[in-house]
């Protein structure tokens, strides 16, 4: 089964942006030792470096459901603000929660674009040394999508297909008003209060309740 996963600021400060790019490292980091695949296939920079407004987690494999249903909802890191120093608040709220996915018509052969280079795992870990790695671009729109998760290219090829197809799915939505009134909606309607997981500290160690 695979998943969006989204990652929002709720367009709050950069406090907050910086607690989105935290958040996507650790549930990549907690994917890690389960069977899931996971990428990073899209993301809204924030103000600052490290930070980021959003970020989109493609997430498939035996357990996507039960994996993604442990980190919807709000999501608190408490820290003293490393940008404003000084500055009273510490309590930081981002939103996680998860979208439909919807593909487009199948792509023609001349629109795609393949690149293949070396594999490597989490954190630098090395897999192979063969080019198993494919990196899918739609020429029409310059969206690319990369994936290394498998030993075999043939996989990895099929794998950056389907992510590729929900980014340009994605980006066709994004032509239509309706579409981009929605995804600005997904930022704004951050519920805070009630978290599902609680964080602190710049370390981000988190807090059993």
């Amino acid at each position: 089964m695979e998943l969006l996963l989204q990652i929002t600021s709720g367009r709050g400060p950069v406090e907050c942006c910086r607690a989105v790019a935290l958040v996507a490292s650790e549930i990549c980091a907690e994917a890690a030792g389960t069977k899931l695949s996971i990428a990073l296939i899209e993301e809204e920079t924030g103000p600052s470096p490290g930070t980021l407004q959003s970020a989109l987690l493609h997430i498939d494999g035996e357990g996507a459901q039960q994996f993604v249903a442990s980190w919807e909802g709000s999501i608190l890191w408490i820290c003293p603000s490393a940008f404003r120093p000084g500055h009273r608040r510490k309590n930081w709220f981002v939103g996680v929660q998860s979208l439909p996915i919807r593909k487009p018509e199948q792509f023609l052969p001349q629109d795609l674009k393949f690149e293949t280079c070396k594999a490597g795992g989490p954190g630098g870990q090395h897999v192979n040394t063969t080019e198993s790695a494919v990196k899918a671009i739609h020429l029409p729109t310059g969206l690319a999508a990369i994936a290394r998760d498998e030993r075999s290219q043939t996989s990895n090829r099929k794998r950056a297909i389907a992510r590729l197809a929900i980014l340009v799915a994605r980006h066709e939505d994004r032509q239509q008003a309706t579409s981009q009134k929605q995804r600005w909606n997904a930022h704004n309607e951050l519920e805070r209060g009630c978290p599902v997981r609680t964080y602190q500290g710049e370390e981000f160690r988190r807090v059993q309740r």
